[in-house]
């Protein structure tokens, strides 16, 4: 396909990607099969499955999610960095980073703890590198959103490995990132990582606040799978019948949009 082609199908992946945080499923995967049927290979095939990868985990498909993400990652195997391209060696890193920062989050689910380790670090292995070839191809900003992405999937592996403070170490730095990324969606998802990271404390007033006020703000943006993800903490710290209710309307919200809870997590 010519490169010209290229900034449409970035317009569907990024759509895609839109469509998703709202948990509008079947529509975001229209505009993935768009990507996949005029696309070029590689790359833009490795985004598309992680994105569809991601659509899966928030709905409890781990096992399924992990297909995708592996698909991601074979499908840019042993495609080298162009150093003549500032540009096309970052999505290539960006791609690489979604499919092992992906399969990490999909092995956590699946409480494969030191699986979901080893993928992180090969994660971070890929973001430590300055430089290939002749030419420095990222930065902090080229690459924001896969440093808060690792972030994200580190403090999750420590709050399910009981560690509560390194949890809050990598939620705070997801939150710090996201602040310059300028992403609400970013900003929102950070802070229900650090309203988790709270919940250890004998005070739970803090995660508690913290949590309804992430809630809110997801509902002002129509983020409605961190919205769900925000009731269902708030369920869990005793906030009561308000909050199951916000929890179910989530839910109903999400089966209008196409999307499927698994009912026993994989």
């Amino acid at each position: 396909m010519p490169t010209t082609a290229t900034p449409v199908i970035e317009e569907r992946w990024m759509r895609a990607v839109a469509l998703g945080a709202q948990g509008r499923y079947s529509a975001a995967r229209a505009e993935l099969a768009v990507v996949n049927r005029s696309g070029p290979r590689g790359v833009w095939a490795s985004l598309a499955a992680s994105t569809e990868a991601s659509f899966l985990r928030q709905l409890g498909w781990h096992r399924a999610a992990a297909v995708h993400d592996g698909r991601a990652l074979a499908a840019i195997a042993g495609i080298a960095i162009d150093t003549r391209s500032v540009e096309s060696g970052l999505r290539l890193v960006e791609a690489r980073c979604d499919a092992l920062t992906g399969l990490a989050a999909d092995a956590l689910g699946r409480g494969r703890l030191a699986q979901a380790h080893r993928l992180l670090e090969r994660c971070s292995e890929v973001l430590a590198r300055p430089r290939w070839g002749d030419n420095e191809l990222h930065g902090e900003d080229g690459l924001l959103r896969q440093r808060i992405r690792l972030s994200w999937v580190t403090a999750e592996t420590a709050l399910a490995s009981g560690d509560f403070e390194t949890a809050r170490v990598f939620a705070d730095r997801a939150a710090t990132a996201s602040d310059a990324f300028a992403s609400v969606r970013h900003q929102v998802k950070s802070d229900l990582i650090r309203a988790a990271a709270l919940t250890d404390a004998p005070d739970r007033t803090p995660a508690l606040e913290l949590a309804t006020e992430v809630c809110g703000r997801a509902a002002v943006h129509s983020l409605i799978p961190l919205q769900w993800a925000a009731s269902m903490l708030l369920v869990g710290l005793g906030a009561g019948a308000g909050a199951e209710r916000m929890r179910d309307e989530c839910a109903t919200a999400v089966a209008r949009g196409g999307g499927r809870f698994a009912t026993i997590r994989p």
